[in-house]
Order: structure tokens, then sequence, then C-alpha cells
């Protein structure tokens, strides 16, 4: 039930009160100096408290700075009277939601007054539950997995996150978790009590852009019918993560980078400068310097968002965490989906192993949660893999050169078996690479190689 607390040393209007208050389905205590008041608060705890600004042992005002210091989540509704509003302003640049004036000749507002301020600490409530949430979701020992790229991108998350750093941008392919690493970077830092604000560049149009990032004011444009934050003024003193940054326009990259530099900036429409506290994090999947070499994106941008660099490995070339993800979204599927299934066969694992996983983390997840919605059995079965993870083509092993032949270098067998392996698959070199175990890249750069005899 909620509650709420009457300091008021009038008993006519704690009566009163409680009397309206209790129709509501609320209950109602009272208390008539401040010093009551606040050992009842710490004994009942109440949603809401009405506060007299006159009490005789003490002034409301710093009644109400005491009793926000303690329990900043209460609502808090000043009682004044006629003639006292100036106060009453001055109350609520202290942590009151709102004001009634005594005596109350309207009890619908007394009414509506109370609902808004319960409503207003349920929300705040239920914002800190699910802040916390965020919170242990996102801590670096979240972030899964057994390789040495793997640990060491703990280790640095832990460590940045501790720092002042303002800066910094993570690069990785698609799927390699960079949203993860950006909100382990918040929440993992002091900044994680203020907002974690996010925006993909590459969703939003040039002509949105610097509205959605900065706001705007009033009439800026037709239909800027209001004053508008952009997200920089609501991640003060929080963290804002650009996405895809590289999919940012020549034109507002420039604006960008004098806030970045000045951590500043006009809204839209606006003449007064904003300064803000704000540690920014980018993330791209494309590499920023062949962007730079060919024009597309301003180098001092680039070396200003480079401050401190984080590059996130693909799946592929950490194979030690396949597994561990693996388990730990079945775990979080079965969760999910009410099921109980118990693991993954031995060959299961080797088929997940062996796959090349263009699409990283992402894919591997999409995969496991695919096959718990449609698995019947105990276990995760080789069978329900899609064809790509079973190996259409068996390479057969090249022919060795006999004893009595030349001998030949170990670059010249080998080059020899990545032509046979082509061969099979018919030229198609990311089936090669597949099969071969190695990235694409990494067969070209072999294919590329001309070794002696």
């Amino acid at each position: 039930m909620d509650s709420v607390l009457v300091i008021d040393d009038e008993r006519n209007i704690r009566t009163l009160v409680s009397r309206v208050l209790t129709q509501e389905q609320i209950e109602v205590h009272g208390a008539g100096t401040g010093k009551e008041g606040l050992e009842l608060v710490d004994e009942v705890s109440p949603d809401v408290v009405l506060l007299d600004l006159r009490l005789p042992d003490t002034d409301g005002i710093q009644v109400l700075r005491e009793l926000k210091a303690r329990y900043p989540d209460t609502g808090v509704i000043i009682i004044t009277a006629f003639g006292q509003i100036e106060t009453a302003v001055a109350a609520m640049k202290s942590g009151a939601s709102d004001y009634l004036e005594k005596p109350f000749e309207h009890l619908d507002k007394l009414r509506l007054a109370v609902g808004r301020a319960l409503d207003e600490v349920r929300a705040r409530r239920e914002l800190s539950r699910l802040h916390g949430q965020e919170a242990g979701k996102y801590r670096a020992d979240q972030i899964i997995g057994e390789s040495r790229a793997t640990r060491q991108l703990r280790e640095m998350i832990a460590q940045l996150a501790r720092s002042e750093a303002h800066t910094i941008l993570i690069q990785g392919e698609s799927g390699t978790g960079k949203e993860l690493v950006a909100r382990g970077l918040h929440y993992e830092s002091a900044r994680r009590a203020f907002p974690f604000m996010e925006v993909n560049c590459a969703a939003i149009t040039d002509t949105l852009f610097e509205s959605e990032l900065f706001g705007h004011e009033k009439g800026a444009f037709t239909d800027a019918k209001a004053t508008k934050k952009g997200l920089m003024e609501l991640a003060d003193r929080g963290t804002l993560f650009l996405d895809e940054v590289s999919e940012v326009s020549p034109g507002c990259q420039a604006k960008l980078l004098r806030c970045l530099q000045e951590r500043m900036f006009k809204r839209v429409g606006g003449v007064r400068d904003i300064k803000v506290d704000v540690r920014v994090i980018a993330a791209t999947n494309r590499p920023l310097e062949t962007l730079v070499r060919d024009g597309k994106f301003r180098e001092d941008l680039y070396y200003r968002l480079n401050v401190i660099p984080i590059v996130i490995p693909p799946l592929r070339e950490r194979r030690e965490d396949i597994v561990p993800l693996a388990r730990h979204f079945l775990a979080e599927a079965n969760r999910t989906f009410h099921k109980a299934i118990k693991g993954l066969t031995a060959e299961t694992e080797r088929h997940l192993l062996g796959y090349a996983w263009p699409g990283n983390v992402r894919e591997l997840r999409n995969l496991i949660e695919r096959l718990v919605i449609l698995g019947t059995a105990e276990y995760l079965e080789a069978d329900q893999l899609p064809g790509q993870f079973v190996s259409r083509v068996e390479p057969t092993p090249v022919v060795l050169p006999e004893r009595s032949a030349k001998p030949v270098s170990l670059a010249t067998v080998e080059r020899r078996y990545i032509e046979a392996v082509l061969e099979q698959v018919h030229g198609n070199k990311s089936e090669a690479a597949k099969l071969l175990g190695i990235t694409r890249q990494t067969l070209r750069k072999k294919l590329a190689e001309q070794p002696a005899d």
C-alpha cells in the first residue's frame, strides 16, 4: 500500500489529509514537528511527504534538504499558506515536486498532487531497478570468453572505465560486440549513475543528425514546435555512444569535431553555447584510416576520436571463445524460452569450432537461440545445424613427394595443398578459407607469396 507522511503542526490539516487519502487506499501518518517527522521517515519509509514550511521547531526548507539527502527518491509536496508562493518555489528548487496552498479549498487538488507524486516515485524506483539490472548485465566480467584477446579486453575496459578518458574509439567487424563494450565502459565507471545515450549514425539523415545530437530551439525550423534537448545535452555527466561513426557526413563531421574539441555546442537555431561533461565512445566496423586516405573521413576528427583505440578481434580469430559463448547463450535461451536443454554435444561443438563466423558473436547468439526454440532433445545435436556448418567438401590430402623425388620447401607443400583445396571448391576462396581454418585475407596473402622450390 502507498504511504504518505504529513508533517504539519495543525492537527486539523493532518486529520483532513488522512481522511481524504485513506479513502484512496493510501496509508497516512502524521507528525507535528520537523524532528518528529524525520524520525517517522526513518521508521515508516513513506512514499510521499506533505511538508509544511512553517514548523514550530525548525525551518521546513531545512527539513526538506535533510529528507532529500537521506531519501532522494521520496516525493515531497510543500504545504504553504496563501501568499507564500515565492518560498514554495524556492522549496521546489531544493527538491520538492509540487506545492499546495492551505486551507485546502479543493480536495481534488490534494488528491491529484499526491497521485502525481506517487506516480513519479514509482517511475523513479522502477528506473533505479532497471538501472541496477543494466549495471549488472554490462559489467566487464560479463564479457564471455577465455581467449587472450578477450581477457585483455576485460582488463582494458576495467582500466579505462576508472580513468578520466573522455573519448574512446571501438573498432571491430559487425557483430563483435562493440555496443556491449561501450556499455561496459559506462557501467564500470563513475558515470554509471548518469545517462547512457546512443545514436546509430548510419540510421539518421544528415538533416536530422545535428538536431538529434545537439537539439533545437522552438521555431528553428518548420516542425520545431518546442525546444528539444539533444542527446549530447541529455548525456551530460554520462556517456554518449556514437555507433557507426564512419557514416557521419562530411558536413556533420565538422560540427562533431568542434563539439569534441570544446565539449560545447549550440542547439539548432540557438545562440547560447551549452557546455557539457560527456564521455564520447565512438564505434565503427569500417577502417577509418582507409576512409581518411580516400578523403571520406576528416583526418582531424579521426585523430580526435582515436585518442584511446579498442580493437575487438573477429570471433574466428579467438576460437577459444566460441564454446564458452555458445554455452552462455544456451543458458540465456533456456531462461528466455523456458527450455531445459542440458548442453551441446561434442560433435556440435566441433562443427561450431570449424565455422568461420562471418557474423561473429551476433551470428552465434542467433544460431543458439534458433536451435533452442526448435530443439526437442536433451542436447543440441549436430544434425540440427544449418548446412553451412557441416562442410560439404572434404579436402583430400595433398600427395607429398616420394623419398626419391627432389625435396621441396614447406612453403611449396603448403601452396600445393591450398591449390588442391581451391580446385575442389571450384575456386571459391571463402569456402576454401573455411576448410583451411584461416581467414580470407590470410588465404589471399598466402596465394600472393611465391615459394622457392
